[in-house]
């Protein structure tokens, strides 16, 4: 394989390849702006388009993400690398250069979700930002929120007291969700992780499509007030404050987004084909070791053999998931036969057993 062409390496240890990325496909080329980076310096220039309108970006968290050690492992370092197979970088690269989300899909606990912490790390993009689906989750909820009774509560509140109230402070009531933050137009491409879509209903993946394609929207509220605030400051899903212009975020660099999926579900073509599909199997042994030494250290890796060996014997026939393996390893330690045994079976339970 020539790796070459490879922006993110899977080789574990952040690196500048980010600043190589060419730019983007002439109908993936997004010109939100003006773009501006955190105070901290943590992004600097990328691929991305150029111009202005929408929103700015003055703030945010882009500094190294506080999950890592718990995403990646605290033993990280001293895991033996174990870099991703050939079609998981291909996948992983193309989404990279085509500035399209990657979907992922697997059997729980197979890294899907950690793979967007990797990419962040590895490329030194900061904070993931991460929206989890459930049934009841709307597109709204993912771009921003609006707290319109607060709102009105408030200026009861002021006219009742005969201070100033209205629409002037429209900003304070609402907060960009993970996917609006991800949207910001920012010289580098945030990363975003919508974990678990199959668990939405049936119309948040067809809600999605505009959205991935146009990486913009709009918020009503402001743009009401557009005449008479054109520039309105709100926060984000860091916490940090931006100003929104005329009611619209647009991106600059579209972002690094993950979709995973367990197979639930399946999703519609137009959604399909707007994406980069990655299918992630059951780990092989020389990955389990490597996960237990990323999360507990070598002696656990080395103790843990016979669990490891006997996971992989019972993933043959039975539906299990590694962050049951790493729970079995981790208590165990602490235990002796014949409770180590039992404490195993205990916690590696199969998920397809019948209800």
């Amino acid at each position: 394989m020539n790796d070459e062409w490879l922006i993110y390496r899977g080789v574990g240890e952040p690196h500048d390849g980010i600043d190589a990325l060419p730019g983007p496909p002439p109908w993936r080329d997004f010109d939100g702006g003006p773009a501006a980076e955190p105070a901290d310096g943590a992004a600097g220039e990328g691929g991305g388009g150029s111009g202005a309108g929408g929103a700015g970006a003055e703030g945010g968290d882009r500094g190294p993400d506080g999950n890592v050690a718990r995403r990646l492992g605290a033993h990280r370092q001293a895991a033996e690398a174990h870099r991703p197979e050939p079609e998981e970088l291909e996948a992983i690269n193309a989404a990279l250069y085509l500035r399209r989300p990657l979907l992922v899909t697997g059997y729980p606990g197979t890294g899907k979700s950690t793979l967007a912490h990797a990419v962040a790390h590895e490329l030194k993009l900061g904070r993931v930002l991460r929206w989890p689906v459930v049934s009841r989750t709307v597109l709204q909820e993912g771009l921003y929120r609006y707290d319109a009774i607060a709102r009105l509560q408030d200026v009861q509140i002021a006219a009742g007291s005969g201070a100033a109230g209205g629409a002037a402070g429209i900003g304070r009531y609402i907060r960009l969700g993970p996917l609006g933050t991800a949207l910001l137009p920012t010289a580098r491409p945030r990363v975003l992780l919508i974990d678990e879509l199959d668990k939405s209903d049936i119309d948040l993946p067809n809600d999605l499509l505009n959205v991935l394609e146009e990486g913009e929207f709009t918020l009503p509220e402001l743009e009401r007030v557009a005449d008479t605030e054109p520039e309105v400051r709100v926060l984000t899903d860091d916490g940090a404050k931006v100003t929104v212009r005329d009611g619209r975020v647009r991106c600059r660099a579209f972002p690094f987004i993950v979709l995973t999926s367990n197979g639930e579900r399946d999703f519609p073509a137009a959604l399909l084909r707007r994406c980069i599909q990655l299918k992630l199997g059951q780990p092989g042994e020389k990955r389990l070791a490597t996960m237990v030494r990323a999360h507990l250290g070598e002696e656990a890796a080395r103790l843990g053999a016979d669990l490891i060996r006997e996971f992989l014997s019972r993933s043959r026939t039975e539906l299990v998931a590694a962050d049951q393996l790493l729970n079995a390893i981790y208590l165990t330690h602490y235990a002796a036969p014949p409770t180590r045994e039992d404490l195993a079976d205990l916690l590696i339970q199969r998920l397809d057993r019948p209800r």
